[in-house]
């Protein structure tokens, strides 16, 4: 029997919180799992191409196989495209953020280009064929960067994209809420209110990933002054938020960005990592690290085996079997 999405989420808002203690661990309690199997899904580009999406799988959130290279390229991306960040070609397929829908298919969403106003949008029956079903122009004045947008289904099972967008000032994270079943209308953009890029500041908050645990939505966000991954909790999806965690708060370290947050079947949470600086030896991974207390103590940060050094800002899609 498979469960969808919903069923997972209100599964995971049903679990018990514990108390909130403010640090970082070397290692945490393993608790025995109780619920079915999950399959994991990530997808992402990679150090060698930043057109071409990269589909994996796991059974355990930790060892991923390839399913899939290569497995989709959005129409009219350059073959030649380099793996280095030039800021005038185009379009590309960066941070890319895979959902399953009630509807039973996969969509994907991603950053079209370093430049612009554009997400794209693609759809899957099997994780391994793709077709693009089209970009969608963000309609607000003074867009210079749409970046890293990131699927998010509230308990209800209503589908919004949070996406950072750049007007001049900094990057704050905005919401779109799907009007339709084929996630293909949506409300006008809205400002996520409590992250916005101080005044005459050139920072603000990128990457950011929501969850939804019991009544509460924890956003983790990409300090892009700081550069470290911080923690802010909000009654409501598009805020207030309170920036609760900042610095180096979890033990992380930085730069870190492309922060990706499932709930684990022990009750625990993990957190995925890009360690992006390719010209620091001690940066180019990617990270994982758990909590077991509602996101107040973390694990040591390792690097995710198999794939580290290879991917680039990956999204993890749990799903029942």
């Amino acid at each position: 029997m498979e469960l969808n999405r919903r069923a997972l989420m209100a599964w995971a808002a049903a679990l018990p919180l514990q108390g909130l203690v403010i640090g970082r661990a070397a290692g945490a309690p393993v608790v025995p799992a109780t619920t079915p199997a999950v399959r994991y899904t990530m997808v992402s580009f990679t150090n060698n191409s930043q057109i071409d999406l990269y589909v994996y799988e796991s059974v355990d959130a930790t060892t991923f196989q390839l399913l899939k290279a290569s497995a989709y390229r959005p129409p009219g991306a350059d073959p030649a495209t380099p793996a280095t960040e030039p800021t005038d070609i185009g379009p590309l397929l960066r941070d890319p953020s895979v959902l399953r829908h009630e509807n039973g298919r996969y969509y994907l969403v991603y950053t079209t280009g370093w430049e612009g106003s554009s997400l794209g949008f693609a759809c899957s029956d099997d994780l391994s064929h793709w077709t693009h079903m089209y970009d969608y122009q963000v309609e607000l004045p003074g867009v210079r960067h749409a970046w890293a947008p990131e699927w998010f289904v509230d308990p209800s099972g209503q589908v919004t994209v949070l996406v950072s967008l750049h007007t001049g000032a900094g990057f704050t994270p905005h919401l779109m809420t799907a009007t339709d079943g084929e996630v293909s209308s949506w409300t006008p953009l809205t400002p996520v209110e409590g992250l916005g890029p101080n005044p005459g500041a050139e920072n603000g908050y990128i990457d950011t990933t929501v969850v939804h645990h019991l009544g509460r939505y924890y956003a983790f966000v990409k300090n892009e002054l700081t550069k470290f991954v911080e923690l802010a909790v909000a009654d409501h999806l598009a805020g207030p938020y309170t920036v609760e965690r900042t610095g180096d708060w979890a033990g992380w370290g930085g730069p870190r960005e492309g922060q990706c947050v499932i709930r684990l079947p022990n009750g625990g949470w993990r957190i995925y990592l890009d360690a992006y600086n390719l010209d620091d030896p001690r940066q180019g991974v990617y990270l994982y690290s758990d909590s077991f207390d509602d996101f107040a103590v973390w694990t040591v940060p390792q690097a995710l085996p198999g794939v580290s050094g290879t991917i680039r800002h990956g999204t993890v899609l749990a799903e029942f079997r």
